[in-house]
């Protein structure tokens, strides 16, 4: 097996990954043992037969004295196991070992809270509508600050074009306008007072649905959880609050967080609305690149920020594990679940970041870790890691952000990661999320899914009753080796640079913690793409679409990524087009 995942198919295929996956088999028992008296195990529910059969699925070789041997007494462990899946366990409740990204004996560099923007004058206020729509974040705070443009004002903008243009893109769950009206005004009043609330004054966002916002209907795209309203607001939800953010509604996501399908369709792509946006982070990225929203939250487990972003052309942000709390957010998989910002312009992930960093002791994987950032910094001289091969296989716009970093000043370093069979990682989100969602499996809710594909959630959750426990831990090691050889290869780098799915970097990244910012960086011409980016079968049309190329950076520096991120967009000018249907 070698590392190299080409496909999202290859990163979130469903199946469990036993010993076979982890790289060596385990050798035929060569000692022999007495067999155990007939009536020993006669009356067991799980005879040597059954074991016999098992072996192949476990890949373990047991002499017939052993499997004899062992099915003794093993009945009390399935009741033990029963008594245990019978305690009710919510979502909410974190496994007692969490994962913690940072190694022992590793120092990371204490940063004081704050974001500099480039300051790149905002200039005039647009006379048209739909341009106060697509610009940036950053400037529409000036705007504001300034009082050319009020809040309120925006907030109808936006209100006016979820009206028109969410019928083709199903990129809202639920639209939240009398909570938007209310939450602008409070901050038009406010700014009359003289009082900013904070970085994203007045500034209208969605919401991502499995984060929870009191008395809104939050149903993590799934039939079971259709009319669940949240009782109390996510940390995230006060944060985004307290810092002046208004809220429009709530985004889509695949149900459960997988893919762009949930109980009421199919979230699109506003450069192709006959493809979908991908996902999970599926209504976040649409709406954000079709203008509905100033910015969307979004969150990743294994891609849902990156791949969404790339298929729409948005630029997303997927911060270091831990920076932002979880609290209130429906939980997958709790050693990969992040939240981060889905924005149009660099600038303004590090704007959105600077107001959801910060450590909440109730989310259990929560770090105190102070972020700051400068965007308009200089990069000459940054220390950017490349692998060659990476751009041979890449596209013409992931070779075009290669050059555009090059032409910055940047010096080039050749990177790689070793060689090691890092899909048998996978197993760590395959089980977590089916110990979360275990009731749906065992009482047979998982059929109520809206996609039963083999690679949907509710095959790989059958399957993952099947990861040996033995295996699990021994790639649990393997995921420590991961992070140890990582923050070697990182080692003296500003950032990475490369194709968003290159070699494993993503799904190593995720496993490690890593930060990775997916930039906009070109167009090409395809027909409509399945959501692992294969062509739809019967599709012939082809559409101009947008793609990104990633950044990454050693874990909690994302400042120095973002400023190089921001010199590539501004070199390359891709950023500020706009879907033509919803221009």
């Amino acid at each position: 097996m070698t590392r190299h995942v080409s496909t999202r198919r290859d990163l979130l295929k469903g199946g469990a990954v036993a010993a076979v996956a982890a790289g060596t088999a385990v050798p035929a028992f060569a000692r022999q043992t007495e067999a155990p008296a007939a009536a020993d195990v006669a009356e067991q529910a799980v005879s040597p037969d059954t074991l016999s059969c098992a072996e192949t699925l476990f890949d373990v070789r047991y002499t017939e004295a052993e499997r004899a041997q062992a099915v003794i007494e093993i009945d009390e462990w399935i009741a033990r196991t029963a008594q245990q899946r019978a305690v009710e366990k919510p979502n909410t409740l974190a496994p007692a070992c969490m994962f913690d990204p940072r190694l022992p004996g590793t120092a990371y560099r204490p940063q004081p809270a704050g974001v500099r923007l480039s300051g790149t004058p905002a200039g005039a206020l647009p006379g048209e509508d739909a341009d106060i729509a697509f610009a940036p974040v950053w400037k529409q705070a000036e705007w504001i600050r300034s009082g050319a443009l009020s809040a309120r004002r925006l907030t109808e903008i936006y209100l006016d074009r979820i009206a028109r243009h969410n019928g083709r893109l199903n990129a809202f769950v639920t639209v939240t306008p009398e909570i938007a009206r209310a939450q602008a005004d409070h901050c038009d009043r406010a700014l009359a007072e003289g009082r900013l609330l904070g970085p994203l004054h007045g500034i209208p966002y969605g919401m991502k649905d499995i984060i929870d916002v009191a008395g809104v209907a939050a149903t993590w795209g799934a039939t079971p959880w259709r009319e669940r309203v949240a009782e109390r607001d996510a940390r995230i939800a006060v944060m985004l609050r307290e810092a002046g953010a208004v809220l429009l509604g709530k985004t889509t996501n695949g149900a459960i967080a997988y893919g762009d399908r949930w109980f009421g369709g199919q979230t699109r792509n506003p450069w192709n609305p006959q493809e979908g946006s991908s996902g999970s982070s599926a209504g976040s990225a649409s709406a954000t690149a079709a203008g509905l929203v100033a910015f969307g939250i979004g969150t990743e487990t294994l891609g849902s920020i990156v791949s969404p972003s790339n298929r729409c052309g948005a630029t997303g942000l997927r911060p270091s594990f831990g920076r932002v709390p979880r609290t209130g957010a429906m939980a997958l998989c709790w050693s990969l679940d992040k939240i981060g910002p889905i924005a149009r312009s660099v600038e303004d992930t590090g704007l959105v970041l600077s107001v959801i960093n910060g450590h909440d002791p109730m989310d259990p994987g929560s770090l105190d870790m102070g972020f700051e950032a400068d965007t308009g910094a200089d990069v000459r001289g940054m220390r950017v890691g490349w692998n060659p091969a990476w751009f041979e296989n890449g596209t013409d716009a992931d070779r075009a952000t290669l050059e555009a970093a090059r032409a910055a000043g940047v010096e080039l370093v050749e990177f790689s990661l070793p060689d090691r069979p890092y899909d048998a990682l996978l197993a760590t989100v395959e089980a977590e999320s089916a110990a979360a969602f275990e009731h749906l499996t065992l009482g047979g809710e998982d059929d109520t899914l809206v996609w039963q594909d083999p690679e949907a959630w509710p095959n790989t959750w059958r399957r993952a009753r099947f990861i040996s426990a033995v295996d699990y831990i021994n790639i649990d090691r393997f995921r420590r080796q991961v992070m140890e050889e990582a923050a070697a290869a990182f080692q003296g780098l500003d950032a990475v640079i490369g194709p968003n799915f290159a070699d494993a970097m993503l799904l190593v990244t995720n496993y490690t913690g890593h930060p990775q910012l997916a930039v906009r960086s070109g167009f090409s011409e395809q027909a409509s793409r399945t959501i692992f980016g294969g062509p739809q079968e019967g599709a012939e049309t082809r559409f101009r679409v947008p793609q990104t190329t990633s950044l990454w950076a050693p874990l909690f520096e994302e400042g120095r990524m973002l400023a190089l991120g921001r010199e590539i967009e501004r070199r390359l000018g891709a950023a500020a087009e706009r879907p033509p249907e919803f221009a």
